[in-house]
């Protein structure tokens, strides 16, 4: 009978130690409790959807740096990407705290929301003219994303199996290259017309771009001396519009973003308009897809020979965000452009084309290879969009799109761009 007491005992005293270990064991530690309570939660809205899980990665490494910061990442693109839900956000004090601007007229309309950053670790190591459409009154307000440039985009392999051995470099040019590829039986283009952007910004651009002095144009638009109703230039643009919709995919009205990098990026099409940013999109689908940049010819002059290379983006922070949260947004930006570890990801894992002196740019791929080419050779053109009042660029691919779905024809297009144009600047 002792024993069994004894044995019963002993079993208790074990089975309160166990319990008392696991106890133990599932509780926090004074430091994981200090941690927990000290935790800041940063918010980034990510426009760059081509590298949304290779940027989630990034932040993850961060945060492991990090274990103080959560970072919440919302990612857009495309035809979300039309700022409505931030400016709402901002409007009613619950925007992101890190977020993205594209400068100038539109860093002036926001720019109640951002904060200061020109005392940043970063900025010394910024190219000096990438910081332009971020800085007012000597401040800076922005950090540029990257630098990026754009054009056709064409298939090697498809274009020497159409027999097509010289690069087009004008509308004529490109126009026999399309008719080849057609009668090899590869469609020449991919045209995700579903996008407003693609349309109102880069695909209109060009058309600012190749004017004699676009700064000037742009003012004369605003003060009523010019006209683009009767300007060469944008009559020029449609005809470039017309080669691709001849000569390109079906439904191109419902073919978005996604859709249309695919039809590229499998084989289906030989030439699609993007720029350098779709690089890992295509890398996930046709790994070391033979690629490279073509010229967005729009007539058959010289100066057609030239990509578009800007600094497109550029990374801000909420003014609205608690004094806490800004500090911590701040840092974030910084290692994103100083540590090795955010820099290895912004050029090995996202494919970008450094706006920093700091970062070495290597393992970019073929299309920051040629956009780089191309702007040591001299051979850019500019990015006006910047430029343009607010809301015009929206305005101006919608009707693009009526346009490709024959709403509209060829001079009433013209005048609605003009229409867009005098509404903005009246106001």
């Amino acid at each position: 009978m002792r024993k069994e007491i004894v044995h019963i005992l002993l079993i208790g005293t074990l089975s309160l130690s166990l319990a008392a270990c696991q106890k133990i064991n599932t509780e926090p530690t004074t430091k994981e409790r200090k941690i927990a309570e000290q935790k800041i939660t940063l918010n980034i809205r990510n426009p760059k959807v081509e590298i949304s899980k290779q940027f989630e990665q990034m932040v993850k490494a961060y945060e492991r740096e990090n274990p103080n910061i959560d970072i919440q990442i919302e990612t857009v693109g495309g035809a979300t990407d039309d700022l409505a839900d931030l400016e709402a956000q901002i409007a009613a004090g619950t925007g992101p705290d890190i977020f993205t601007n594209i400068g100038y007229e539109y860093a002036i309309l926001w720019r109640k929301y951002l904060e200061n950053l020109s005392d940043q670790p970063w900025v010394k190591n910024a190219y000096k003219d990438t910081l332009s459409p971020m800085t007012f009154n000597g401040e800076i307000y922005g950090m540029p994303v990257n630098m990026e440039g754009y054009g056709f985009i064409y298939n090697k392999d498809l274009f020497k199996q159409a027999g097509i051995n010289t690069i087009p470099k004008t509308l004529t040019e490109l126009r026999v290259a399309s008719e080849q590829l057609q009668k090899a039986g590869i469609t020449p283009f991919a045209n995700g017309y579903y996008e407003d952007w693609k349309l109102g910004v880069l695909l209109l651009n060009i058309a600012f771009a190749q004017q004699e002095d676009p700064n000037t144009f742009i003012k004369n638009l605003n003060s009523g001396t010019e006209k683009i109703t009767n300007n060469q230039q944008f009559k020029d643009i449609i005809d470039l519009l017309d080669l691709t919709i001849k000569y390109g995919n079906d439904n191109p009205l419902t073919t978005d973003y996604n859709m249309e990098v695919n039809l590229f990026a499998t084989g289906a099409t030989a030439m699609i308009l993007q720029g350098n940013w779709v690089q890992p999109m295509i890398d996930q689908l046709s790994a070391d897809m033979n690629i490279g940049f073509l010229p967005i010819p729009i007539n058959d002059e010289r100066k057609n020979d030239a990509l578009v290379v800007s600094v497109s983006n550029y990374w801000v922070v909420n003014k609205q965000s608690t004094p806490e949260k800004k500090k911590e947004a701040k840092k974030f930006l910084n290692w994103m452009v100083s540590s090795q570890q955010g820099q290895t990801f912004m050029t090995e894992q996202f494919k970008f084309i450094p706006a920093f002196k700091n970062i070495e740019s290597n393992h970019l791929g073929p299309l920051a290879n040629d956009t780089l080419a191309y702007y040591k050779e001299g051979k850019t053109m500019s990015s006006n969009w910047f430029h343009f009042p607010v809301g015009v660029r929206e305005e101006f691919g919608s009707s693009i799109q009526l346009y490709v779905g024959k709403q509209f024809h060829r001079d009433q297009l013209l005048q609605e761009f003009q229409k867009s144009w005098d509404r903005a600047t009246s106001q």
